[in-house]
């Protein structure tokens, strides 16, 4: 008996290992394949929360390298600026995605003059280690209690107050120009589709020189 109980107790000592090491690779399997078909085109839809076209672009109250700050001028190009609301970088494929494409077309969007700038309900510690591990240069903003996505507009309703899950936003992009107004909107209802970095831009390019 003792003898099947030292051999049970390495058996799961080996698959407890084994899950260790292949976690990462399994969990990135998953993500990718989870996320293959996300990206779309263009918003095609009728979903349209945040500030309304023509508004001025609210203050915030967010955390970046450990400054509260209310103001996302710091951040903004010549033309204007793109602001993108993510529900997390710690847990949402979806989200992970979409920052490292942007990231990828940052260069393009810094070319055209046009400032990016994330903002999560992570904590700072939380987004520290989505930026290292994917080498994010893109802004990334941890929101106070709630309050900017708030003040936003765009707080995700299906979870209320004392819920594990509230403070989530509706992910989606929200493009200002120089003035601090608000010139384009990209919402998707569905949160696990986004619009390509490439399209975003473009969108962003058209939004902003039509003012």
């Amino acid at each position: 008996m003792k003898k099947i109980l030292i051999i049970s107790l390495a058996c799961l000592s080996i698959a407890a290992l084994a899950l260790y090491i292949f976690q990462a690779p399994a969990k990135e399997a998953l993500y990718a394949k989870i996320t293959a078909d996300m990206f779309v085109a263009a918003d095609d839809d009728n979903f349209d929360p945040g500030p309304a076209l023509g508004s001025s672009f609210p203050a915030v109250r967010a955390l970046y390298k450990d400054k509260e700050l209310s103001q996302i001028s710091q951040f903004a190009g010549d033309k204007g600026t793109v602001l993108v609301a993510s529900r997390s970088m710690e847990w949402c494929p979806f989200c992970m995605k979409q920052m490292i494409q942007l990231q990828e077309h940052k260069a393009a969007f810094d070319k055209a003059g046009i400032g990016l700038v994330g903002i999560t309900y992570d904590s700072p510690k939380l987004q520290q280690v989505f930026i290292d591990q994917f080498e994010i240069s893109i802004p990334l903003l941890s929101d106070i209690d709630v309050t900017t996505f708030k003040t936003l507009g765009i707080v995700n309703q299906e979870y209320p107050p004392g819920d594990e899950s509230y403070g989530i936003p509706y992910p989606g992009m929200i493009i200002i120009d120089p003035n601090g107004i608000v010139v384009g909107k990209l919402f998707l209802e569905g949160y696990a589709t986004r619009v390509d970095s490439q399209a975003a831009l473009e969108i962003a390019i058209h939004a902003l020189a039509d003012e």
